[in-house]
């Protein structure tokens, strides 16, 4: 996918961190000198082209996938999966915190901000791992009020960032960190009845009350909805086909009332199935096999 971004013509460049305190998150803008900024101009060219050194144009991002530690996929910045790195993105008049630093404990991520001539903004973030180390070992250190590297060999940035930002999308590069970033295991389940209301208005013919109770309280499935959500193919199905499909795959159901109602301890079976996980096979005459995809991609 294409960068709304010139890195070729970067006016200017702000460095922070986010901090999670007592349960509350906040970002905050650091100074720093003209060796940081350049620094942090060339992770972020280094990040989007390893970015493009990948084939094709990757794919969209969805919670219910595995991916490899190093694998680039996208997501839009207006998903619900983005809320806190969309207002990094847009948050306009941030102030300079000298102090942001401490308590080190409290960084979880670093990020820089980027604005080319077109007044075009670029957002790179990073966890705090290493980071966090290097500031505990004071091995940087404020001079004139500003952050500087104190030299080549005590202090490096990392190689790359985790993700890019621009006006449309989140450029995700290690997915991993993504996710920790993004807090998505929180904004995942907190989705939960949004998506169970968007799916279950798509599909009247089920009744979703056990899926919402058990995916409230697990993550895994709270991911899985976010998923089938995202994928836009809920309001098509087939009540005659779906219950068909549940009796192939020994997944407990009863109609109640004209609805389908899942059986207790089915509901990730149930889940696997609207999330196109489930499949059968039977290259053994008369010995069908029945398999759970770890990932689901159409061919």
């Amino acid at each position: 996918m294409p960068l709304d971004f010139s890195f070729d013509a970067i006016q200017h460049t702000e460095f922070g961190v986010g901090r999670e305190i007592d349960g509350e998150e906040d970002f905050s803008l650091l100074p720093v000198d003209a060796a940081v900024q350049t620094a942090l101009q060339e992770m972020a060219r280094s990040t989007w082209n390893t970015i493009c050194g990948f084939e094709g144009e990757g794919r969209m991002y969805e919670p219910s996938e595995k991916y490899a530690p190093q694998e680039y996929v996208f997501l839009r910045i207006d998903s619900t999966l983005a809320e806190n790195l969309r207002q990094l993105h847009l948050a306009n008049n941030m102030e300079l915190d000298a102090g942001a630093l401490n308590p080190t404990s409290a960084i979880y991520c670093y990020f820089a901000r980027f604005t080319d001539r077109n007044g075009r903004r670029l957002t790179a973030v990073r966890r705090a791992t290493q980071f966090k180390g290097i500031v505990k070992s004071r091995l940087i250190q404020f001079m004139t009020d500003a952050l500087k590297i104190v030299t080549d060999t005590t202090f490096r940035l990392d190689h790359d960032f985790d993700l890019l930002i621009d006006s449309n999308l989140i450029h995700i590069l290690h997915p991993a960190g993504f996710e920790a970033i993004g807090k998505l295991q929180e904004a995942v389940c907190g989705a939960v009845p949004e998506n169970i209301e968007v799916i279950s208005a798509q599909m009247e013919f089920v009744d979703f009350t056990r899926i919402q109770e058990y995916a409230e309280s697990h993550p895994r499935a709270a991911r899985y909805l976010a998923s089938i959500r995202s994928l836009g193919e809920t309001e098509n199905i087939s009540q005659p086909l779906l219950i068909s499909v549940c009796a192939t795959h020994g997944i407990g159901i009863e109609q109640v009332n004209g609805r389908i109602s899942i059986l207790a301890g089915n509901e990730m079976d149930f889940l696997n199935v609207l999330d196109r996980r489930m499949y059968r096979l039977e290259l053994v005459e008369g010995t069908p096999e029945r398999y759970k995809a770890g990932s689901r991609q159409k061919l």
